[in-house]
């Protein structure tokens, strides 16, 4: 098992699957995360990590404060080849993800240590969308990530569905396959598998699930 701690402590137990969420710079007002910070460190009204991170993601679903650089298609192309490239690289398998707006979700089973997948994953996407819109040197995502490791099938079904139906429950398609930025996209329906990759093998889960 590997254990780092930033801000947050990071556990990833050797041979399971990892839930992993990061987000742009600035995509949360600091209200909500001081609330979420209280939150968590008040015994009396302790809330669960799945309950905040809910809550967290809820509020970058509604893509009503910060940058949303991720709804520009060239941008969203940044984000996503270094995850496509690192699965055929064979640094993961690669099992869902979605490009949201604001932040990207994805379930991977590591290959090589997490700490450098994240971060060839953010700073290969930062490089080139900051050389695109003019920001060199500065933040693009928010420094650190959230990320969980999967306990058993069913959460793993549970997490998979959740990510690909993400754009459908932000209102932004109407089936996950319309999703042009995920693994649920009908453009991999109907190309090869990449090497280290499961995508349309998987059932489809519901929006609730």
């Amino acid at each position: 098992m590997t254990f780092y701690r930033r801000n947050l402590p990071h556990w990833h137990p050797e041979g399971k699957s990892i839930f992993i969420t990061w987000r742009l710079h600035g995509s949360l007002p600091a209200s909500l995360l001081k609330a979420t910070r209280t939150a968590r460190n008040d015994s009396a009204t302790k809330d669960s990590p799945g309950k905040r991170f809910k809550l967290l993601d809820t509020a970058l679903d509604s893509a009503s404060f910060g940058p949303l650089w991720l709804a520009d298609p060239e941008i969203a192309d940044y984000a996503e080849y270094p995850i496509l490239r690192s699965a055929e690289l064979g640094r993961y398998q690669l099992y869902a993800f979605v490009i949201m707006p604001n932040h990207v979700h994805i379930l991977l089973e590591p290959r090589t240590p997490l700490a450098k997948i994240t971060n060839v994953l953010k700073g290969v996407a930062a490089r080139d969308a900051n050389a695109t819109l003019g920001r060199k040197g500065k933040p693009f995502w928010q420094d650190e990530s959230f990320d969980h490791w999967v306990r058993n099938s069913a959460e793993f079904e549970r997490i998979r569905s959740y990510i690909e139906w993400n754009p459908v429950c932000a209102k932004l398609a109407a089936k996950p396959e319309d999703w042009r930025w995920s693994s649920a996209s009908s453009r991999f329906a109907s190309s090869p598998p990449i090497s280290g990759c499961v995508f349309a093998s998987l059932a489809r889960g519901s929006a609730n699930a």
